[in-house]
């Protein structure tokens, strides 16, 4: 993507409205969005979860009812209906936009009808040791899409597609895990609580033929139905890695064409993120986790953070063309169960720190463009009202300077502990020299290459008044305000 200068947005956040319109938003916005210099849209969830019209789509039900169907109480999702979905798909891809969807493999939620199978209890926290015996238990395992009526595909799923659950029908006990009968934990999978393949609800068997089968199946039939550009697969770690190169490579074949993939594997042990990659036979990207837990942290360090230290030991630093960047999520964003928050007076260093270097895939997140406002209950029990602020001037004002300015040779100014900076030298097409300077701390200057004698910069984003105006050695002392970022860009 970095040829192109592609930029990703995750065109949703956790506490968007849940009144049905995104979908139209997202085809209004469409023409304005790629004149942005916006070239993909991650698409939220976009099949019935539990919750219906309110649910924000990662407790999944159906996933072949894109609001299609009356079932979990509503017609639509919290997004719009399947008819709206395709028609913004059509409009983002006629105005230039990738569009990825957002595939949440590893469970099934809200199960029509009971069903009776033996099972071993497991502490939440610890999946080696049982702590009884075997039981019956009374779980809802049987997935009947009766609002569907075996449109579009007859699968039914039952007891012996799931490895295991967390409801007993009959016991009512919370906090516990259920491996069912003849089963065992997916292999490949995150190791925390000692084997992490048991996230939430019905985990899927990906060991079971007729579960691969099917959900190959629906990945045929959702492109066939959409015509997306790719996926963002959800909760990775706790599905095995070794479905993901065969599945990736059967869907592009049945499209004829490549497609992007993008996993969420949340950990910031860059060990594991590399891992994983090669265990997927590096056919898909990662998100950065890493990198975004150091611009959290950075954002809270009051400008104790060392700033020469912000790439270390990230993704995009090891496996550059592997990297999803990101500066916040719905995940991380306040309130949430990884509530990470990167604060508001670094969103634009952040952003900058992202979009405008020569490594990683960057993705924007709705709420730091649009802003959000919000109420929801924080991990204390307490309710709380979340303001966040819109970034949108300064990220076009960014977004434009990846597009036009971006490109060429980069020299790295990472050699201070509060004030960092790059140049970018340009190319054939983008001739323009383009210089970063960012302080977490006082404002300050730094002396960098632009092998552009007695050329003139200004900054672009207009924190720093002036000219600066390059020796005949092609250096220039370019400067920034405190807590701030300046680009300044060649005349």
């Amino acid at each position: 993507m970095s040829a192109i200068n592609g930029v990703m947005m995750q065109y949703f956040h956790w506490y968007y409205p849940d009144d049905g319109r995104l979908w139209r938003e997202a085809e209004a916005n469409a023409v304005e969005l790629a004149a942005a210099g916006i070239t993909a849209l991650w698409l939220p969830p976009a099949y019935k979860g539990l919750g219906g019209a309110s649910d924000v789509g990662y407790a999944t039900y159906d996933m072949y009812d894109l609001g299609e169907f009356e079932q979990h109480g509503s017609v639509r999702t919290k997004y719009g209906t399947k008819a709206e979905y395709v028609a913004a798909i059509e409009a983002l891809r006629a105005a230039g936009i990738q569009v990825y969807a957002d595939a949440v493999l590893n469970h099934r939620i809200g199960g029509d009808d009971t069903e009776r199978v033996k099972a071993l209890p497991f502490r939440q926290d610890d999946r080696l040791r049982p702590i009884g015996d075997v039981r019956e238990i009374v779980t809802y395992t049987h997935f009947a899409f009766p609002g569907r009526a075996g449109r579009y595909s007859p699968f039914e799923w039952h007891w012996w597609h799931f490895d295991a659950v967390d409801w007993d029908e009959a016991a009512r006990e919370r906090g516990l895990v259920y491996l069912l009968e003849g089963k065992r934990f997916d292999d490949y999978v995150a190791l925390e609580n000692g084997n992490f393949a048991y996230l939430l609800g019905c985990d899927l068997d990906f060991q079971n033929a007729e579960v691969r089968d099917e959900v190959t199946a629906w990945g045929r039939w959702y492109l066939d139905t959409t015509s997306v550009d790719g996926f963002r697969l959800d909760a990775l770690k706790h599905i095995s890695a070794w479905f993901f190169p065969d599945w990736v490579g059967l869907l592009e074949q049945h499209v004829g064409r490549d497609l992007f993939f993008v996993g969420e594997y949340w950990t910031s042990n860059l060990d594991t993120l590399i891992w994983y990659l090669d265990a997927v036979r590096t056919r898909m990207a990662l998100f950065d986790v890493p990198l975004h837990y150091k611009l959290h942290e950075a954002s809270r360090g009051g400008g104790r953070f060392d700033m020469r230290r912000i790439f270390d030991g990230t993704l995009v630093q090891s496996r550059p063309m592997h990297a999803v960047t990101f500066v916040e999520n719905h995940d991380s964003q306040p309130l949430e169960a990884l509530e990470s928050v990167v604060e508001p007076w670094f969103k634009p260093l952040a952003y900058a720190l992202i979009l405008l270097r020569r490594d990683g895939y960057p993705c924007v997140f709705h709420a730091d463009y649009y802003g959000a406002d919000y109420r929801g209950h924080g991990r204390d029990g307490n309710v709380y009202d979340i303001h966040m602020p819109a970034h949108r001037a300064v990220l076009d004002e960014l977004l434009a300077l990846r597009r036009d300015h971006a490109h060429g040779e980069q020299l790295d100014y990472l050699d201070h502990w509060n004030r960092i900076g790059w140049t970018r030298l340009g190319d054939e097409a983008h001739p323009q020299a383009m210089a970063v300077l960012l302080s977490d701390g006082p404002e300050g200057s730094k002396w960098m290459d632009v092998r552009r004698p007695g050329a003139r910069f200004i900054d672009r984003l207009g924190h720093m008044d002036g000219e600066v105006v390059a020796n005949e050695h092609g250096w220039a002392e370019f400067r920034c305000a405190g807590g701030s970022v300046s680009v300044w860009v060649e005349q």
